[in-house]
């Protein structure tokens, strides 16, 4: 069954749920004071430090609180943080912590929690990183206070510690935060609004959080990951279903109040229903993106990166994920969010036309031997498998191989993150996406980053890039990093960081007896009220 047929009888079959004419699995209508709610893709892991899915940073987010979180206006606002203060020469910051703050076992929240935690997220974030590479210190004071020294300035501290984009700085116990941090941690402990009910966790059917009676809200209005975070309901539970028609059904049934990720066919469906609200899920919309393996055949070869560059459309993508509605994708020459101050086009011509002949040519010059394109696609999530059925067909037209390995999301999640050579376990690709709030700037952009064993899943070695990265955090103004993100689009495209496959919108449905649910870069569970 190809897409359309697939999407048409899906559609059916949400409709014919509405009425009843779908058979349901046994889900009983959700109380006022439980919120079931349908995510994007399975929780198969839980750790946010280890990982950089977004399905796990937003369940994360319930569970551990952060030391500042990022506003709506990509501002630091301070979170779990009582004060701060910079030393004159920008060498030495002093942080404290709010007092009476409990993780979910009892337990104060101290500093050595605070130290601990910034050590294990400091080796996986590319933040993280830089300020390992100029740090003298970190170290408590006293049990609400701790001090980071540092060899040169780090304008964006704040910054680092507040961001959304995965790893952000969830605070763990000690005991936890001192697991290695490329293994995976067993105790689920925050303090943040919700408990997470391990004994309740069924990865691939759902996954239960319950209100945290101790948690001290700040009282600033809640904005993204900042201010009060008070939750208005006993109990939120994540309905794993990846079939988008059960889901559709499930909602319009009120088997479950809301659904993060709709598919786009499945809304007019949706929109049609007296009892749904439908909305863009974020305005800032997603960057589709196809991540080679830069360490092992083919695509450890700059020419074969860029005879996938030279062949790729981005509208077979875009309307593969999103349908026909041309307002929710568009092209997008480069790798940062379009319509935000450092948008840029610079050096992206190569994405603008689709040359097939030309793409040939560059595969022949690189000396391809025909080594298998290991493929590994998500086929749970709605836009990963759409836009790896495009992929699949692309490579084979200009003659690459292709060993297609179908699987789910939480196998990606793992399998990329595996160096293994791609036919002893490994792989050459795989597809994801970005939120665009995470690529506005370099910050907080961790997949363009291209500093070789240090960078994200298919480790590119850019020197280039990490020039300019550099260079953008030491712009003086706004015209300055203008010109950088220029240079720096340029080169991530030149060598090809990975290959964008366009920029799409998504929407996000829920009942309309849910008040409270806001657009953003991730669902924000405070300030909802069920009725």
């Amino acid at each position: 069954m190809d897409r359309r047929t697939f999407l048409k009888s899906a559609t059916g079959a949400g409709m014919a749920a509405a009425t009843g004419g779908l058979a349901m699995p046994a889900l009983a209508q959700s109380s006022s004071k439980t919120l079931r709610f349908v995510p994007q893709a399975n929780l198969a892991n839980f750790d946010p430090i280890w990982g950089t899915q977004y399905v796990v940073r937003n369940a994360a987010a319930l569970v551990w609180d952060t030391l500042y979180g990022v506003d709506s206006k990509f501002q630091p606002q301070r979170q779990m943080v009582e004060t701060e203060e910079m030393s004159s020469d920008g060498l030495t910051w002093t942080f404290k912590l709010r007092s009476g703050l409990k993780f979910h076992d009892g337990t104060p929240v101290t500093s050595k929690d605070v130290v601990a935690s910034l050590v294990r997220w400091s080796a996986r974030d590319p933040m993280g990183l830089m300020i390992r590479a100029i740090q003298v210190s970190l170290e408590p004071v006293d049990d609400l206070t701790w001090k980071w020294v540092l060899k040169e300035p780090y304008p964006k501290m704040l910054l680092a510690l507040a961001k959304n984009n995965s790893p952000c700085t969830f605070i763990m116990p000690e005991r936890i935060a001192k697991t290695d941090p490329f293994t995976q941690i067993t105790e689920y402990v925050g303090s943040g609004p919700m408990k997470f009910l391990r004994s309740d966790w069924v990865p691939g059917a759902k996954a239960v959080f319950e209100k945290f009676a101790d948690y001290k809200p700040r009282s600033e209005k809640a904005d993204w990951l900042s201010g009060g975070k008070n939750i208005f309901v006993d109990r939120i539970e994540w309905v794993i279903m990846p079939d988008p028609a059960t889901a559709a059904a499930a909602l319009q049934n009120g088997e479950v109040d809301w659904w993060e990720t709709p598919l786009a066919d499945l809304v007019p469906v949706l929109k049609g229903h007296k009892d749904i609200n439908v909305d863009i899920g974020d305005p800032l919309g997603n960057i589709g993106a196809f991540r080679m393996n830069h360490l092992f055949p083919p695509f450890n070869n700059l020419k074969v990166r860029q005879a996938v560059l030279t062949a790729l459309n981005q509208e077979d993508y875009m309307r593969a994920v999103v349908g026909d509605d041309d307002k929710l994708w568009k092209s997008l020459p480069g790798f940062f969010t379009p319509g935000t101050p450092l948008y840029t086009e610079e050096g992206g011509d190569i994405l603008k036309k689709r040359n097939v002949a030309e793409a040939k040519k560059l595969l022949a010059e690189s000396g391809y031997k025909g080594e298998p394109v290991i493929c590994v696609v998500a086929q749970d999530m709605a836009a990963t498998k759409s836009m790896g059925d495009v992929t699949a067909e692309l490579l084979k037209s200009i003659g690459m191989k292709v060993d297609f390995v179908a699987t789910d999301w939480g196998t990606v999640g793992a399998r990329r993150a595996q160096k293994t050579p791609p036919d002893q376990g490994g792989w050459s690709m795989f597809h994801t996406w970005h939120a665009g709030a995470d690529c506005v700037n370099p910050a907080s952009y961790t997949a363009i980053r291209a500093n070789g064993d240090k960078a994200w899943f298919g480790w590119p070695n850019v020197p280039a890039v990490e020039t300019e990265v550099t260079n953008w955090f030491k712009a003086k103004d706004l015209a300055e990093e203008k010109a950088v993100m220029g240079r720096l689009n340029k080169a991530a495209v030149e060598n090809v960081v990975f290959a964008p496959t366009g920029f799409y919108l998504s929407y996000q449905a829920w009942r309309k007896n849910v008040t409270g649910v806001v657009s953003g870069p991730l669902p924000f569970f405070w300030d909802v009220k069920k009725a």
